[in-house]
């Protein structure tokens, strides 16, 4: 697994942004909010947040422990990336993590900074419009 590797998966993601934060983390934002954060330094450590029952699952393995300053948020890290996953993530696991950690970040979003396009991926409708209609009497 490579740096590239995981740019390609995140910024894959609609509205995915890369910035450079504290020195050499890669931190991968959707609206300002981060999903995946990676130490550009060897051993390339790779962080991103979880649902609380992946986190405690997830921590059980080999290789992944509670990610520093953010376990309390449910973020694990991956403490070594190399060229070779090994047993702790397959590739289309991490993806499907990430992925996860994304849409995560994205539904606390509020609606005005979500735009157009993450707005219809959502799937959600709003209860409170056909509610004002009805007492408008439309």
């Amino acid at each position: 697994m490579t740096l590239d590797t995981i740019r390609r998966i995140c910024l894959a993601l609609p509205d995915a942004t890369e910035d450079l934060k504290w020195g050499q983390d890669l931190a991968f934002s959707v609206g300002g909010k981060m999903f995946c954060v990676v130490n550009t330094e060897p051993p390339h450590q790779l962080s991103f947040k979880c649902t609380p029952e992946g986190f405690a699952e997830l921590i059980e393995r080999p290789g992944l422990r509670p990610a520093p300053y953010l376990a309390r948020a449910m973020w694990v890290q991956k403490v070594e990336l190399g060229e070779q996953l090994g047993a702790a993530l397959e590739l289309g696991e991490l993806e499907r993590l990430i992925r996860q950690s994304y849409e995560l970040v994205r539904v606390k979003l509020p609606k005005r900074t979500r735009s157009p396009k993450t707005r219809a991926s959502a799937g959600r409708r709003s209860r409170a419009a056909p509610a004002r209609a009805r007492r408008r009497g439309r």
